[in-house]
């Protein structure tokens, strides 16, 4: 799944797009994320706008009109939202298309898990997918001392906390994993077991990573490429994520895989105590 680096990336190369006028929707009127189909109705509704922003929360695009409405997209596993010439033939698995004048805004996800809305803007908190978020690790950084501090009490397993959106927003599972591994912190660790000091290493080590990921584009491992098709070159700078039986950069021990509530997690043995 696209994370908050993947997520950035794709708003950040949508920016050709700001400008442009929308006259026209179109949508297949299959279901996605949870069988959802798209909101035919409020989406028509945003023809005759025109595109003012491209914002990301967590890992949600919100792409602003100069009315009253924003459409919402959430990728899901293996969504796509690239600007293409209206003369370009439509992918396969096509769902939600923005006219654009000569260029067409497309949405396309094979396994469906995507998701489309439209939210009133300055309200978009109050959409039930957005209300639930933390602070966005890009955005407001991660704050060590609060982050400490929502770790007290938690008997969840470190890894799952960090990927906890409600703790902090964008984080997924290959920054998790990596993010531990620079933090010297071992996943399946009690997160109420997270001292001030190893907080501390943990937040700068999230910030370290999304900034690394960013700076190549994001991780391309099966489906990701950004607005304008380009894959990112991410997952050749991966520290110890998809590198299970290889040695660590750090120690030369053995890289180990788990399976964590259903998550691959990768980690190693020596150098990131229990």
């Amino acid at each position: 799944m696209p994370e908050l680096p993947e997520v950035e990336t794709v708003r950040r190369t949508l920016t050709p797009a700001i400008g442009a006028r929308i006259a026209s929707v179109w949508d297949s009127g299959k279901g996605l994320h949870m069988a959802r189909t798209p909101p035919r109705a409020a989406l028509k509704k945003l023809i005759g706008s025109r595109i003012t922003a491209v914002r990301r929360i967590g890992k949600y695009l919100l792409v602003d009109t100069d009315g009253e409405r924003s459409l919402l997209v959430h990728l899901g596993m293996t969504g796509r939202l690239r600007i293409h010439k209206a003369a370009d033939v439509r992918a396969n698995h096509t769902h939600v298309v923005l006219g654009l004048g000569d260029r067409e805004l497309r949405f396309s996800d094979p396994r469906r898990f995507g998701q489309i809305d439209v939210v009133k803007r300055s309200a978009e908190r109050e959409h039930p997918a957005l209300s639930i978020l933390g602070p966005d690790a890009l955005t407001d950084g991660v704050d060590p001392v609060a982050f400490h501090a929502r770790s007290r009490g938690k008997k969840a397993m470190l890894k799952a906390f960090v990927l906890d959106q409600s703790v902090l927003a964008g984080v997924g599972n290959i920054y998790a994993s990596e993010a531990l591994w620079r933090a010297k912190l071992r996943p399946t660790t009690r997160a109420h077991k997270l001292t001030v000091e190893s907080a501390h290493r943990l937040a700068l080590a999230i910030s370290e990573v999304i900034a690394n990921a960013l700076e190549n584009g994001g991780t391309s491992l099966r489906d990701f490429v950004d607005a304008d098709g380009a894959e990112g070159e991410n997952a050749d700078y991966l520290w110890v994520y998809d590198r299970a039986g290889q040695p660590c950069l750090r120690c030369k021990s053995v890289i180990r895989r788990s399976v964590l509530q259903g998550r691959a997690t990768f980690y190693c043995p020596t150098c990131q105590k229990p």
